[in-house]
C-alpha cells in the first residue's frame, strides 16, 4: 500500500475540460438482475490480493465483486484514459482533489444523502469530521467517500535525543523546542541537518505554515481549501516564517530543494534526526526494521493543539450502471475489508471510526505505541489545517510558491515580500472564483 494522494490529480487536470459535464451514458439506480461491480485501487500487488480475498467474501446473489488490474505505478495515467474514454470502473481510488474536481465537473455520483442518514451504522457520523468536510463540495456534494486517513507529525531519532541530553518530542512540545533541538541536533553523528521538515519547506510549505498560525491564536493562510475566498498571512503567521527561515539560515533544518526522496531511508540509517512525515512510514519501518530507536511525535504547537487533515477515497462514475448495487459494495470496502489489510500493513486508520480498531490492534501488535498516541491525537485534534488546494488552478499556486515564498525561506528574498506573495494568490483566487 502507498500514499499517492494529489498525484492522480495533477495527471488528470488536463483531461477535466475534455470530459465537463460529460454526464450519464448508462447510469440509474438498481437494475433488476444480476449486476458486476468493477473496483480499481493504485494498491501494490500484495495489497490488492488481501483486498481480492477480503472482497471474496461480500455475499449478495446479484452482485459480482470484480477487483481490476492496474499498474500501480501509473495509476494517474490509467486513471486519466478510463476519465477520457468514459470507461471508469464504477469504484475507483481517488484523491480528495481528484473527488473534488471530477464532482465539480458532473463526474461522479453524489453519495451526500445516501450517507448523510445512511443504512445502519455506516452513517457520515461514523466518520472522521475533518475529513467528511473537506469531501463536500461548495455546494454539499460528495462525489465519493473519504476511506484512510493521513495523519502528520515529526518522526525522531530517540537515540539521537538521547546522546544530546535532549528529552523526546511528546504531545505539548512547542516550536522553540523543536528549533532549539534541531540546532544541538544538527552536524553531528553523520546528519547534517537536525529537521528536514519538506512539507514546510516545500511547495505544501505555506499550508503547512498554517499550523503555526492557528495553534497560536491566528489566521490559516486560507480560509478553506477546497473553495477558497482568500489567502492571509497575518502576524501570527509572520511570526512562524521568521522563525522558519532564522532556523534555516543557521543551519538547523534543511532548506527548500533539499531531496527528500531518500529521506525515509537516511532517517532509518541515523542520518537525519527528526523529519516531518506521515503515519504510513511507520508500515515501511515495521518491515525494514531500522536499528536506531524512534518514535513519532505530534506537531509542536504554540499554543492550541493543531494538525493537518488529509485523506484519500473513494469515487463513483456517474454512469455506473446500478448506484444502489454500488454503494453496497463501497460500505463493505469501509467496513469490512480494512480489517483483512491493515494488520498485515498498518499504513493508515479508517476514515469511518468503527473500522479504526484492526489498525491500532495491529501498531499495538508491532509495539509501534508512539505511533498509535500520535495518530489518535490527530484524528482528535481539535484545531485542523488543510495541506494545499484542491482547485484545478492550484499548480499556478504552486508556481507563485516556487517564484515568490520559497525564496523568502531560504533568505534569497525578505520577509518583507510575504504581503505580495499573497496578494498574488488572492488574484488567483479572484479569477478562478
Amino acid at each position: 500500500m502507498k500514499r499517492t494522494l494529489g498525484v492522480t490529480a495533477l495527471a488528470c487536470a488536463g483531461l477535466l475540460a475534455a470530459t465537463a459535464c460529460s454526464g450519464s451514458d448508462s447510469g440509474g439506480g438498481s437494475s433488476s438482475g444480476p449486476v458486476t461491480v468493477t473496483v480499481m485501487t493504485w494498491e501494490s500487488a500484495e495489497t490488492n490480493a488481501a483486498i481480492k480475498k477480503a472482497l471474496a467474501d461480500f455475499k449478495d446473489d446479484n452482485i459480482t465483486v470484480q477487483l481490476l488490474d492496474t499498474p500501480s505505478g501509473q495509476y494517474g495515467d490509467k486513471l486519466a484514459s478510463l476519465t477520457q474514454a468514459k470507461k471508469l470502473p464504477d469504484l475507483f481510488w481517488c484523491g480528495n482533489d481528484t473527488e473534488q474536481q471530477y464532482t465539480s465537473q458532473g463526474l461522479l455520483v453524489d453519495w451526500a444523502d445516501k450517507i448523510k442518514d445512511g443504512n445502519g451504522d455506516f452513517k457520515s457520523d461514523n466518520f472522521v469530521s475533518s475529513a467528511m468536510d473537506n469531501w463536500k463540495t461548495a455546494d454539499g456534494q460528495m462525489g465519493g467517500l473519504p476511506s484512510l486517513m493521513n495523519t502528520y507529525g515529526v518522526w525522531y531519532n530517540a537515540d539521537a535525543f538521547t546522546a544530546a541530553g535532549l528529552p523526546l518530542p511528546k504531545a505539548g512540545w512547542t516550536w522553540d523546542e523543536m528549533y532549539a533541538d534541531a540546532a544541538k541536533l544538527a552536524n553531528k553523528n553523520g546528519a547534517k541537518y537536525g529537521l528536514v521538515a519538506d512539507q514546510l519547506t516545500s511547495g505544501d510549505g505555506p499550508f503547512t505554515m498554517s499550523m503555526y498560525a492557528v495553534s497560536a491564536g491566528g489566521a490559516p493562510f486560507t480560509d478553506n481549501v477546497n473553495h477558497p475566498t482568500k489567502a492571509e498571512a497575518d502576524d501570527k503567521y509572520k511570526e512562524g516564517v521568521e522563525k522558519l527561515v532564522a532556523a534555516i539560515k543557521n543551519g538547523s533544518v534543511a532548506p527548500p530543494g533539499y531531496d527528500a526522496s531518500n529521506v525515509q531511508s537516511l532517517f532509518a540509517a541515523g542520518k537525519v534526526p527528526m523529519t516531518f512525515g506521515g503515519q504510513w512510514l511507520a508500515a515501511g519501518f515495521q518491515t525494514d526494521k531500522p536499528k536506531i530507536k524512534y518514535g513519532f511525535a505530534p506537531f509542536p504547537q504554540v499554543q492550541t493543539p493543531t494538525t493537518l487533515y488529509d485523506s484519500v477515497g473513494i469515487c463513483t462514475p456517474q454512469y455506473t450502471k446500478d448506484q444502489d448495487a454500488t454503494f453496497k459494495v463501497l460500505e463493505y470496502l469501509n467496513t469490512k475489508v480494512w480489517d483483512a489489510v491493515l494488520p498485515a500493513s498498518p499504513v493508515a486508520p479508517p476514515a469511518y471510526k468503527p473500522a479504526q480498531a484492526s489498525y491500532f490492534d495491529a501498531l499495538t501488535k508491532a509495539q509501534q505505541t508512539t505511533v498509535a498516541d500520535t495518530v489518535k491525537a490527530d484524528l482528535a485534534a481539535e484545531k485542523t489545517v488543510g495541506v494545499r488546494f484542491t482547485t484545478q488552478w492550484a499548480q499556478q499556486v504552486g508556481d507563485l510558491t516556487t517564484a515568490n515564498y520559497q525564496p523568502i525561506l531560504s533568505g534569497k528574498k525578505p520577509i518583507s515580500d510575504l504581503p505580495a506573495y499573497i496578494d498574488k494568490i488572492n488574484g488567483l483566487i479572484k479569477q478562478g472564483g
